[in-house]
């Protein structure tokens, strides 16, 4: 793809930009709506479609987490189309006063909420994103730019182009949502330097692809890094819930950023809860690695080194950690975590509070799983990605985060004196 035609989709991605920023909020519903029916009509080809890329990963021997990223059945295609309804339902993001007064002359000061303009979506793996990235940015009036992964690319090709013939049917204008259809880093690199046209790259993927997005354009990133994500059992923990969190948490889906990846025990209680959480863990076929401490406890597992305790792993492995207190949780956390989701088990409220409040990240669950950290829990619906920056968006990044505002200010023939 040359850099004339990335270059047309830009321009024609920021023209669309300034129309998409004055329309009503029952046209963008209607949109999604019409963009859900589209994909609905093609549903049965996308299956098809993403079994072959499934296949086709698989003999090309791709990790078995990378598979289930790829992998749209028909439970995970009624998912996406879920979660596009959702967004629908929820309240309008724009055209909102955030904050408004009349000054001592009579001028009437507003702040209120508009679109960002165009964004980019870089991404890995996750058929997925094309649809929850185009109904938050179709939501929140911005247009939306789509360069998924070649692994995917036929799977977001007919999810794109059903949503653009819903779009345009509902009476969207043309050019609202586009994708970069060739695979290649070459398009992507041209992506990079359209700063004059696109506001915000949202880059979703592994970690490497991330800093090499953030370190190779001017355009303004959110970045979605590591899930190194922990789970704390104080020392009151009620025992029964302490492992059916710490279990849910890793198990429920390993692959994904919310997955718990290192679970820190209270030495008060690790002689008793250590192997009930152990015998959990191996019925789900999760290797343990542990602090010396823990190796005494349950001797048969391996010796966590300091890597393990910077890892996501993404796959069935977690490193477990005694620890002396909440203090040295909280430590342990700010030291080696990545902002994005961690969570205490404790009956202490106090202790609770003061986890959530030292604890530096995105999302804070007391006596919750860590998988409960996303769009559809905290009642987004869909998504683009859970931010572990802290400007512009922290946190799952719905259709608010792809907001920005101006100043609005109404007077009568007022002055400057």
């Amino acid at each position: 793809m040359s850099i004339n035609t990335v270059e047309v989709i830009a321009r024609q991605s920021r023209l669309v930009a300034h129309q998409l920023a004055s329309t009503p909020e029952s046209l963008r519903n209607l949109a999604l709506s019409k963009m859900a029916e589209a994909l609905q009509s093609v549903r049965q080809q996308v299956l098809e479609t993403s079994a072959l890329e499934v296949a086709r990963a698989r003999r090309e021997g791709q990790s078995e987490a990378m598979v289930k990223r790829l992998t749209i059945d028909d439970k995970a295609f009624q998912y996406m189309l879920d979660r596009l309804r959702k967004v629908a339902q929820r309240p309008d993001p724009l055209h909102r006063v955030l904050q408004g007064h009349t000054n001592p002359a009579g001028l009437r000061v507003y702040k209120k909420s508009v679109p960002l303009g165009v964004i980019g979506i870089i991404y890995e793996s996750r058929p997925n994103v094309t649809t929850d990235a185009a109904g938050v940015c179709i939501k929140s009036g911005n247009a939306v730019i789509l360069r998924g992964g070649s692994e995917a690319l036929q799977t977001n090709t007919l999810l794109t182009d059903a949503m653009i013939e819903g779009a345009n049917d509902a009476g969207l204008p043309q050019h609202a949502i586009q994708i970069i259809r060739l695979p290649g880093h070459e398009a992507v690199g041209e992506l990079l330097q359209m700063d004059d046209y696109v506001d915000v790259l949202i880059p979703r993927g592994g970690k490497g692809l991330i800093k090499r997005i953030a370190e190779g354009t001017r355009i303004p990133v959110i970045k979605h890094f590591d899930g190194i994500c922990h789970l704390y059992i104080a020392e009151d923990a009620d025992p029964v819930q302490a492992v059916e969190l710490a279990v849910n948490s890793k198990c429920q889906s390993i692959q994904v950023c919310n997955a718990l990846e290192t679970l820190l025990v209270d030495k008060n209680c690790a002689d008793h809860l250590l192997p009930p959480l152990q015998t959990a863990f191996a019925a789900n076929a999760i290797e343990l690695r542990g602090c010396e401490a823990t190796q005494k406890i349950l001797p048969g597992i391996a010796r966590a080194t300091e890597e393990d305790w910077y890892s996501e792993y993404l796959a069935p492995i977690l490193s477990v950690k005694i620890v002396d207190g909440i203090a040295a949780a909280i430590d342990h956390i700010n030291h080696y975590g990545s902002g994005h989701t961690d969570g205490i088990v404790t009956q202490s409220l106090i202790m609770a509070q003061q986890f959530e409040q030292r604890v530096d990240s995105a999302s804070v669950l007391i006596n919750a799983s860590t998988r409960l950290s996303g769009g559809s829990d905290y009642g987004l619906g869909s998504v683009v990605g859970i931010s572990t920056d802290k400007l512009h968006a922290r946190g799952p990044v719905g259709p608010d985060e792809l907001t920005t505002y101006k100043w609005v200010a109404y007077g009568n023939g007022h002055l400057r004196r």
